[in-house]
């Protein structure tokens, strides 16, 4: 793996600027009213007039231009950092869907407000509809030139800090359950939504969201009506991409934070790093980083390639592999840390939190798997 001048010159920016700006926890509480938010505005602005947020989305609608292997870099070292936007990654993927299939309008809405800092939100998985997509039952009504939309979704990730969500709904329920599906951009200031949050062991991030006869005219649809999962189903590598991009990043993180501490802590008149039971744990933890960060980098670089649609093995690998590394990484630091693993003054903690849920979503490792298992034939 062999970065350019420019993508290592940007790697590092992005490095120093949260070094600088968010290395303790004190500076991270600052930005985030004490550790409550997920999203700190004041670092998405900080982002944004850097001119990161959106590096790899088109020039045309006020994005960066760059590839998607400078968009991994950038979701890499920021998570890397600690920095305080998760939900950046929501409306990246959001915005894939977006490109892919909108129209012109649309496109250049969403990306300009990521681009800005200003977030975006996708509402598939519903309580009764998980792993199961296609069971859903959010019902988009057609009513002339307009759509009625009732029901409720739930786990959706950014919806109270975003402009608009990206909603998945069944329009006509008399074919098979992958057809009649529309995908609609609902604003989420139009009258009859409500978002509630759900309390998890992490800052808000998911929510409920309940429609009770939300209108939004016909423009909203994104693509072709009736034919989101064919839709959804043509854009799933690159949400994969980014959430292991991401999962590399909080591994490393995790492994830089031991590392330092390994080499400070004494115990029996000498620093734990020198103990062969730590030392051997720690090169198996970075050897695993190492060769899933080059695998991610080799995928990335086959999208900017435009075999995005040929890459659904590849990305499922990179998805359940990275995200299982860094929830093993974190977990083994916090053993290996002890009691200072725990608390919060060190950071472990919230390196684990973090790290337990994205094996969970954007399709869970056991779905993962399951598509593993049949694009080899099994």
């Amino acid at each position: 793996m062999q970065f350019s001048t420019e993508q290592r010159e940007f790697a590092a920016a992005v490095s120093d600027y949260c070094r600088r700006e968010l290395a303790t926890v004190a500076q991270r509480d600052a930005v985030t009213d004490g550790g409550t938010l997920a999203n700190s505005p004041t670092v998405l602005a900080d982002m944004a007039r850097n001119g990161w947020l959106g590096v790899s989305l088109p020039e045309q609608f006020g994005g960066g231009g760059a590839g998607f292997v400078e968009e991994c870099i950038f979701l890499e070292e920021s998570t890397r950092g600690l920095a305080p936007i998760t939900a950046y990654s929501t409306g990246l993927t959001a915005a894939q869907t977006y490109l892919r299939w909108g129209t012109d309008d649309q496109k250049k809405t969403v990306v300009t407000n990521l681009v800005a800092g200003r977030l975006e939100a996708i509402a598939l998985s519903e309580p009764g509809a998980g792993s199961d997509l296609a069971g859903l039952r959010v019902s988009a009504h057609r009513d002339g030139s307009r759509y009625v939309l009732n029901g409720q979704k739930t786990w959706i990730s950014a919806a109270h800090v975003a402009e608009h969500i990206l909603v998945l709904a069944r329009e006509d329920s008399s074919g098979t359950k992958h057809q009649g599906m529309t995908l609609l951009m609902v604003p989420t200031s139009t009258p009859g939504l409500t978002i509630r949050g759900i309390e998890t062991m992490e800052p808000r991030t998911c929510n409920d969201v309940f429609f009770t006869d939300v209108v939004v005219p016909d423009s909203a649809v994104v693509g072709t009506p009736c034919q989101a999962w064919k839709q959804l189903m043509r854009g799933l590598s690159i949400e994969r991409m980014i959430i292991s991009a991401m999962s590399i990043g909080g591994a490393r993180r995790a492994l830089d934070d031991v590392i330092a501490y390994a080499g400070e802590r004494e115990q029996f008149g000498r620093p734990i790093s020198s103990f062969q039971a730590l030392r051997h744990r720690i090169a198996d933890l970075a050897t695993d980083i190492e060769m899933a960060r080059v695998f991610v980098y080799d995928v990335a670089a086959k999208i900017d390639a435009g075999l995005e649609d040929d890459l659904a093995r590849e990305s499922a690998m990179a998805k359940m592999r990275c995200t299982e590394i860094a929830k093993n990484t974190a977990l083994e630091a916090m053993q290996m840390m002890g009691g200072y693993g725990y608390a919060r003054e060190y950071g472990m903690e919230g390196q684990v939190r973090r790290a337990l849920a994205p094996p969970i979503y954007g399709g869970t490792n056991e779905i993962q798997r399951e598509i593993i298992a049949k694009n080899i034939g099994l």
